[in-house]
């Protein structure tokens, strides 16, 4: 009885696809795949932050969800046109149209809240990190390295709880 309904999805299958050819909107819904496939193609970071929102023409439109976010994606778009179109296997994306706008989070709410609560560093947790990366001279490398031995301060703390 199974395979009679599998041969029946097969030929509708069929059926839908000769339909959409006939009527010039394969090539447009294979574009569409992006929507489905686009934390894989971008990253989850970028995807935390930018979501798309339509495609019309060759243009993809993504909503974008900081001003920050949408000058750092604007110095990306090449990068993300590449990926976006080796994605779909053609040159089908030439643009990228960026609007602020609410960007869906990729977690679940259930998840956000089993996250463990942020831990508060000491005042001399602090002034140590400060010692270390203060003979730092590149500003930006400064900064990075703060982050990180921040983290690192509090996920042992996390961990010690």
């Amino acid at each position: 009885m199974m395979v009679g309904v599998a041969k029946k999805l097969d030929r509708l299958s069929q059926i839908i696809g000769s339909l959409m050819r006939a009527r010039g909107l394969q090539s447009r819904m294979s574009e569409y795949r992006i929507f489905g496939q686009w934390e894989k193609t971008v990253g989850s970071v970028i995807a935390g932050h930018a979501q798309p929102v339509s495609v019309r023409g060759s243009k993809l439109f993504l909503a974008v969800d900081s001003p920050a976010w949408m000058q750092q994606l604007s110095l990306l778009k090449p990068e993300i046109i590449e990926k976006v179109n080796r994605s779909l296997g053609k040159e089908a994306i030439k643009e990228i149209g960026l609007n602020l706008g609410e960007v869906t989070p990729l977690r679940a709410p259930a998840e956000q809240e089993a996250s463990p609560a942020p831990v508060t560093l000491s005042p001399e947790d602090r002034a140590a990190i400060e010692s270390t990366v203060a003979g730092i001279k590149d500003a930006d490398v400064r900064q990075a390295m703060r982050r990180v031995m921040e983290k690192d301060f509090s996920s042992r703390k996390q961990r010690n709880k």
